[in-house]
């Protein structure tokens, strides 16, 4: 079989089984916590800027908290 013909029936297999590798060697070089934060830090890189390319408003609205976190604790009234 071709490779062509072999990626196009078995892609999601291929992409896991890589994917299952790298995280595997991940675990084993750096520790199981380790992964998860990188894992967390890069979905939340992720979410971030599938966010921005479909100009959807961020998960948390700065602009509103700034105003009312300003006006709720004045320094010096």
């Amino acid at each position: 079989m071709p490779w062509k013909e072999i990626w196009e029936s078995h892609r999601g297999r291929i992409i896991g089984i890589a994917g299952g590798l790298f995280f595997g060697i991940v675990y084993l070089m750096f520790g199981f916590w380790d992964m998860l934060f990188f894992a967390l830090v890069v979905f939340i890189g992720y979410t971030l800027g599938r966010r921005r390319d479909e100009s959807l408003p961020l998960v948390v609205p700065w602009r509103n908290w700034v105003g009312y976190l300003s006006e709720r604790w004045r320094p010096f009234k």
